[in-house]
């Protein structure tokens, strides 16, 4: 059986983070493994609260991970600290993992701000390197640029900087833009558009942690990268049509639209 694993923040509102992860995972038929980075107090209307793993723990359960149950992909999310960063960064390179799809979570969708400057230039200086593909919303590749991005050819400048900056695959992910949801992958030195009507729906909370997962599940069973990107972004518009309207604010998706369900 395939395996990957997830590098992220729980999120105790089960739409976003590990539980996000691990759900879209499953819904791909991989195994799935998890390393959490910190806990949030969380739910549908926003974060009201965070508290980091510590960084040796979260080493340790790297150890029990990588020396068991190799994974044939990496997914990392949301890592507050420069502190937790290195650690993951150093135990990747020891373990030489492979795969490695990393979403630069740097803020919640309500605008609670889950990681600072430091550990931002943390997560270039260990993480980028090793990643195959990095997948930064609109927001996160103006941080990661200093550019300003509006338009799709702002896309594309941005991902080319990127790439070129960091020699890395770059998903830039349109759910930003004003009037469409299309994505844009730089691999290569090329630029292939993934195209993606808007859904009116408001039940959009964790697309971005779904739609990483589902790349490293692809990468995982033996897909190429594009052909992963493209998968994972129609299994994420499946999830996001067939969402079951749960909370009060931006709900979850639904991570098993695929999948016959049973009740007594």
């Amino acid at each position: 059986m395939n395996t990957a694993l997830t590098i992220a923040g729980s999120d105790s509102g089960g739409g976003a983070g590990i539980q996000a992860d691990i759900k879209t995972m499953t819904a791909y038929g991989v195994y799935a493994m998890s390393a959490i980075g910190a806990l949030t107090a969380q739910n549908t209307t926003g974060v009201y609260g965070m508290m980091e793993t510590p960084p040796e723990f979260l080493g340790s359960q790297l150890d029990a991970i990588f020396t068991d149950i190799y994974p044939d992909a990496v997914k990392i999310g949301m890592l507050p600290s420069k502190e937790g960063i290195r650690v993951v960064g150093e135990k990747l390179r020891q373990y030489q993992g492979k795969h490695i799809v990393l979403d630069p979570v740097m803020a919640a969708t309500s605008g609670f701000r889950l990681m600072d400057d430091s550990a931002v230039a943390a997560l270039k200086e260990e993480l980028f390197p090793l990643a195959e593909l990095i997948t930064p919303n609109i927001p996160e590749t103006e941080v990661l640029t200093g550019l300003t991005v509006r338009t799709h050819r702002d896309m594309e400048q941005a991902a080319r900087k990127l790439y070129e900056d960091w020699h890395i695959s770059v998903l830039c992910k349109g759910g930003h833009l004003s009037d469409t949801a299309d994505d844009l992958l730089y691999e290569k030195g090329q630029a292939y558009w993934i195209r993606g009507g808007r859904i009116d729906n408001p039940n959009t909370h964790g697309t971005g942690c779904t739609l990483s997962s589902a790349i490293a599940s692809g990468l995982a069973l033996g897909m190429e990268l594009r052909e992963a990107v493209e998968t994972a972004k129609a299994y994420l518009t499946g999830a996001l049509k067939h969402s079951p309207n749960l909370g009060m604010g931006n709900g979850p998706l639904n991570h098993m639209f695929g999948i016959t369900t049973y009740h007594n």
